[in-house]
């Protein structure tokens, strides 16, 4: 009888690339998360063009051509369906992760409102570029990994508890479920039901309508719920808005487009200069912009990585996802392109969750979504049809799903306790995934500063904590130098 052990049966093909069944998923499961991916996030497509497009640099001149009437939306949507394609397949193909890439929100906002405002939009991009190259090094130079190394278990668990809560709200804030209350009612109270302290119109019962139908398709444990729920919330939304409900829409109008086919044009693309910004406000104010970029770039990635591993179940004990590197490095090169192409910084999209509740555990989910995004390059009328009402209901479960975390922190140790609970509300609170990690850094450092117990604390926490006290205290540190 023979006593040699027989190997395993080495796989082949996607199954072998991609590890699927090693992790758990099928190629079934890693088509829906792909695809669910895409639903969840193409509103960028649509998005990014109504942040960037209406926005005059400092010389009047708009992003992408036109006179501010619309007529450059169109570029702004292509440059930003291909290059979060690109990335997409990118980050699946190398890092085999289920992470999506976008132009990221914030990201564009502050380009646009604090950054072409001061210069000309192929400088506000140079700089884009700029701070992805520097991030792109600290990977490569193992910084970046070694800052995410740093960082005690307990407080990645806070980061992804605290994403989950944010894009729960996220999603009732893009549905008109919750509103912020304007100023003229003469409140201290920032957000409201609805549009005046009531649920009112259509699109927000079509909201509800998704979010009880996911939820009944979840805990019935079918397979594709959220696929499900998102289709047919779309055929709902299109009747409804078909039988008068015109209005109220937050982002897309679901009808029927005369169009499937668009032409597409790409004059963003190589719309930047890296050396204009250094002459038109100066070297401090440049550096100084570049470090906020860079700070919310950096920190940004890696909490949605780990939230994302952690609700994969992909994380190692550590809490660190496989791949991490090529995770970063892909994220950083994101970075670069979407200011290479005009369209502004391109980061991971905690979105991406949503094709993990569906299945997703590998690259090749994400490489379904790149897919979708350059179809969507021709496709945008049709991308356009599902509005926002019937794709964020998937946000608000993966929410739920990732919030389920909380109970792997020990709230009975303060040292930790009130860093990660810091962190937890500061993002949703905030509006900002980086402001959360920014302060419950901060408290981390500080308490174990204040209980005599400093030499516990990583060296380079230390430094990403003094970072982020810069970064909280960046306009005053900008008006006091310049």
């Amino acid at each position: 009888m023979s006593t040699q052990q027989t190997a395993p049966a080495r796989r082949s093909g996607l199954d072998g690339y991609f590890k699927i069944t090693e992790r758990g998923s099928t190629v079934g499961r890693e088509v829906r998360g792909g695809i669910v991916t895409f639903f969840t996030m193409a509103y960028i497509v649509v998005l990014n063009p109504l942040i960037l497009g209406f926005a005059a640099d400092v010389d009047g001149n708009f992003l992408g051509g036109g006179s501010g009437d619309g007529s450059n939306l169109p570029v702004i949507a292509a440059g930003t369906a291909l290059v979060a394609g690109v990335m997409t397949i990118l980050m699946g193909a190398v890092a085999n992760y289920p992470l999506a890439l976008a132009t990221g929100l914030g990201l564009n906002a502050f380009v646009a409102v604090g950054v072409a405002s001061q210069m000309t939009w192929a400088d506000a991009m140079g700089l884009v570029v700029i701070e992805g190259l520097i991030i792109l090094v600290l990977v490569l130079t193992g910084f970046r990994s070694a800052v995410f190394h740093a960082v005690p278990a307990a407080l990645k668990v806070a980061i992804s508890v605290g994403i989950g809560l944010f894009i729960a709200l996220i999603g009732f804030v893009d549905a008109g479920f919750v509103t912020r209350i304007p100023d003229v009612a003469n409140t201290t109270v920032p957000v409201q039901l609805g549009g005046s302290g009531s649920l009112t119109g259509w699109p927000v019962v079509v909201f509800a309508f998704g979010a009880l139908l996911v939820i009944a398709l979840w805990v019935r444990k079918v397979k594709g719920a959220i696929l499900i729920s998102i289709v047919a919330t779309t055929v709902l939304a299109i009747i409804v808005d078909a039988l008068g409900a015109e209005d109220g829409w937050s982002l897309n109008q679901p009808k029927l487009p005369d169009d499937v086919f668009s032409t597409p044009h790409f004059d963003t693309l190589g719309h930047f200069s890296l050396l204009g910004s250094w002459d038109q406000i100066g070297v401090v104010s440049t550096l100084l912009l570049i470090f906020t970029l860079m700070l919310a770039d950096f920190f940004d990635t890696m909490g949605t990585m780990t939230a994302i591993g952690a609700e994969a179940g992909l994380l190692d004990e550590d809490g660190i996802p496989p791949g991490t590197e090529r995770i970063l490095i892909v994220d950083s090169l994101a970075a670069a392109a979407g200011g290479a192409a005009g369209v502004s910084s391109n980061t991971s999209y905690i979105e991406s969750a949503s094709g993990v509740g569906e299945g997703a555990r590998t690259g090749l989910a994400s490489i379904v979504t790149g897919v979708l995004f350059l179809l969507a390059i021709l496709l945008t009328p049709l991308v356009a049809v599902i509005p926002s009402e019937a794709a964020v209901p998937a946000l608000v479960l993966v929410g739920f799903l990732m919030m389920q975390q909380v109970r792997e922190i020990d709230w009975t140790d303060l040292e930790i306790a009130i860093p990660a609970f810091l962190t937890i509300v500061l993002m949703p609170f905030t509006y900002s995934i980086s402001v959360g990690i920014g302060a419950g850094f901060i408290a981390y450092v500080l308490i174990k500063l204040v209980v005599g117990k400093a030499a516990q604390v990583h060296p380079l926490l230390w430094v990403v904590a003094v970072a982020f006290v810069v970064y909280f205290a960046i306009n005053p540190i900008t008006d006091l130098l310049t």
